[in-house]
């Protein structure tokens, strides 16, 4: 995750070429998606919180106590590690399989990973206009499939299903527009062909040890 560095945040790199992800996700959806909208909201979280605490806090700690800033705040932090955590959601090519770990806790909860993706489509799905479908761990360790409106996240203390996120899937229409239009369900089929379990795996993995 990206947090602070001294009294400086930091804006990261995409973790591969602009097309690196087709033919699922184009590459110029991919250089607008990241180096406009989440580069923005980065941009305007800078300028939002200059001369403030939260120059020198992490997000984690922001999302925490979000309630008492303002929405400029809300809507640019949230953006910002949104599209971080996207980002590595996807690799080219994908991964195969969930570590063994994160498997059993998906089998033990969900039954299968298939109906987790059945979970996470449908809350991707029914979320009515932009916003995000989430696989977070709750404050006991349990699994559990959320969703959020715009740029809000399960760590935010405004969010009623609170926990730690492990997978993140952007239904903005910026996320997809392009290449699929209003053909959401296509979208959401082309990121399970890319989807990191990796990457999954190893911040579940790192949630529990906490």
């Amino acid at each position: 995750m990206t947090a602070s560095m001294g009294q400086k945040h930091e804006f990261n790199a995409l973790p591969y070429s602009y097309d690196a992800l087709e033919p699922h996700i184009d590459a110029k959806t991919v250089e607008i998606h990241y180096d406009k909208h989440h580069r923005g909201y980065f941009n305007n979280f800078i300028k939002a919180s200059q001369g403030t605490e939260m120059e020198s806090m992490s997000l984690e700690e922001i999302f925490s106590k979000i309630s008492v800033y303002e929405d400029a705040i809300r809507n640019n932090a949230g953006g910002w590690f949104n599209h971080d955590l996207y980002w590595k959601m996807m690799i080219p090519g994908g991964s195969k399989q969930p570590s063994e770990k994160l498997l059993s806790a998906i089998n033990e909860t969900f039954g299968s990973v298939e109906k987790l993706m059945n979970e996470l489509n449908n809350a991707a799905m029914k979320r009515l206009g932009s916003g995000w479908a989430w696989l977070i761990v709750t404050p006991s360790g349990k699994l559990q499939v959320t969703s959020t409106p715009n740029q809000d996240n399960p760590l935010m203390d405004i969010t009623k299903e609170r926990g730690t996120p492990i997978l993140g899937i952007d239904v903005w229409e910026h996320a997809y527009y392009l290449k699929y239009q209003n053909l959401r369900k296509s979208y959401l089929d082309a990121f399970w062909k890319l989807i990191n379990w990796d990457e999954v795996s190893k911040l579940y993995e790192n949630t529990m040890k906490k």
